[in-house]
This record gives C-alpha cells, sequence and structure tokens, in this order.
C-alpha cells in the first residue's frame, strides 16, 4: 500500500485547525508508517523553523522507578516510561497534569489548559504538590521546517485540542480510538481502525 494513501485521504475533507502547543496530532486511519500509526502525538513546539512532539500512546515496558528514580510516585500508572518518538531516545520528556487552582512553578511549562512540560531537573519534591500526575517520555518526534505543514494538508495528520486526561490515560485505553470517538462525524466511525490493515 503506498504511504500516501491513508483511508482515501478521510482529513483532507475536514476543517483543519494550525498545530500549536497542547493540541493534538491524531494520525490518519491506515497511516503506513511503523512509528506513527494510530498515533496520538501531543505538540509542545511549533513554529517556522520545526516542530516538536511526543507520542501519547507507546508504553515501554521499562519503569519508570529504573531510569528516573523519585518520580515513580508522581507518575501516574502505569508507571512505565513511555516511547516519545524516533528521535532522541535517551532524552527524557516529563508531561505533567497540575492540580486544579495550582499556582505558577519556575519547573512547569504550560502549554494548555492544565497540561505542563516538567523540567525534569528539579526534584520531584518541587513540583509533586503542584502535579495531578506525570509522564516521562523517551525521546520525541521532531519535523523539518514546513514538513508537518505539508502533512497535514495531504491529510496524514488531524488537528484537535488535549485533554489533561490524554496525557495520563490508564493501560487499558485506546487513545487514539478515544480521541477520534469525541470528534464531530464521521471521524467517530473509524475509532476501530487497526493498526494493522491485516488485522481488519
Amino acid at each position: 500500500m503506498p504511504e500516501y494513501f491513508y483511508a482515501d485521504r478521510l482529513f483532507n475533507a475536514l476543517e483543519r485547525v494550525d498545530p500549536e502547543p497542547g493540541m493534538l496530532l491524531v494520525s490518519a486511519p491506515g497511516k503506513f508508517s511503523p512509528e506513527f500509526a494510530r498515533t496520538v502525538v501531543l505538540v509542545l513546539e511549533h513554529d517556522a523553523d520545526h516542530t516538536l512532539g511526543v507520542v501519547l500512546n507507546r508504553r515501554s515496558e521499562v519503569a519508570v522507578a529504573n531510569v528516573m528514580p523519585g518520580w515513580e510516585e508522581l507518575a501516574a500508572r502505569p508507571q512505565a516510561v513511555h516511547i516519545g518518538g524516533p528521535v532522541g531516545a535517551e532524552s527524557a520528556v516529563g508531561l505533567g497534569v497540575t492540580t486544579a487552582g495550582a499556582t505558577e512553578n519556575p519547573y512547569l511549562n504550560r502549554l494548555a489548559n492544565r497540561l505542563v512540560l516538567v523540567d525534569l531537573n528539579a526534584s520531584p519534591l518541587e513540583v509533586g504538590d503542584f502535579l495531578d500526575g506525570i509522564r516521562i517520555f523517551a525521546g520525541y518526534a521532531e519535523w523539518a521546517p514546513g514538513q508537518l505543514d505539508d502533512e497535514i494538508l495531504r491529510g496524514d495528520w488531524f488537528v484537535t485540542p488535549a485533554l489533561p486526561s490524554d496525557v495520563v490515560a490508564p493501560a487499558g485505553a485506546d487513545l487514539w480510538g478515544d480521541v477520534m470517538r469525541r470528534q464531530a462525524m464521521p471521524l467517530p466511525l473509524f475509532a476501530t481502525f487497526p493498526a494493522n490493515l491485516e488485522d481488519n
């Protein structure tokens, strides 16, 4: 199947929203890419020079306690490191959900509503009272200038606001399907689209 053929370019027919920090990139049904098939990416940075994001729904088998001791107390269950993307696999990215009414903290960079980028150089004690939960990601996704805009125009990605629960979704959640279900029709009809078409 050619890489440019994703579910008859479903997202091409939908109203487009520009990506910005705190927004989600939802991969098109049938996306022919092992790194991004059926993924949900949270945008961390987006400007004319580059775009950075982390894949929210790729869990590893590595426990947070084994690689970032002390942070496991704040980590949402399952307390495992997640695979944030194919770039910088040795880099750690922390995303958190703040408590209701949390004040500003120099180690927390607000992305949208209660979603924050957590400075992992801080001590967990310095941020713990401000957070309801955290996820730690190994690596990230990166796009060159104009690359993501071209992919969105081609229909590879759908852009939509994130909810705090997207970052700390429980182990049994199908985040890609859940995000699709809360969109306007016809996207909910594709919520059960398999990652591998041979499984259909």
